[in-house]
């Protein structure tokens, strides 16, 4: 094999590098996966989803009610609701109903979901890609994210980071 197609695809290199001449949105649609494929296999290590990680960390804030908590997270009702069963499940949460309405359940997160988060914490800096410029990297994300975002959730405040 000759050196040129030897050294074809090679990272980094324009000349030899096919996804230099992807658009952004591939780029970024591929990072994405390739991220969330090895963040999950890290989270299952923890024995928590990703779903269940931004309800963890959203409880940062203190007890949250279902629907509060599904707002927060931008999801529908019954997909936090299929979350919480199984952060209920596996002892990150405790659910109670609230004493001026027992239809209404407030979600706390238990010392074992802490830890979980916490733990989590630490894992990211292993699991991502360290890159030059973090900070820079971070605000480009959030403004794709905030100018992407739907009309659906253009009405709720911000997410807590």
């Amino acid at each position: 094999m000759d050196a040129a197609r030897s050294t074809s695809g090679v990272a980094g290199d324009p000349a030899r590098d096919p996804m230099s001449e992807w658009p952004t949105g591939r780029l970024l649609s591929t990072a994405s996966r390739l991220v969330e494929h090895a963040w999950q296999q890290a989270l299952e290590g923890l024995g928590v989803t990703h779903a269940g990680l931004i309800v963890l960390h959203l409880l940062e804030a203190g007890p949250a009610s279902q629907k509060e908590l599904a707002r927060r997270a931008r999801v529908q009702n019954q997909t936090m609701s299929r979350t919480l069963d199984r952060l209920q499940r596996d002892g990150h949460i405790e659910r109670v109903a609230a004493a001026d309405d027992r239809r209404r359940h407030v979600v706390t997160r238990t010392d074992a979901g802490t830890q979980v988060w916490r733990a989590a914490d630490r894992l990211e800096a292993d699991v991502f890609p360290a890159v030059p410029d973090q900070d820079a990297l971070r605000a480009q994300l959030l403004a794709i994210v905030r100018s992407g975002e739907s009309a659906r959730w253009s009405e709720l405040p911000p997410a807590a980071s």
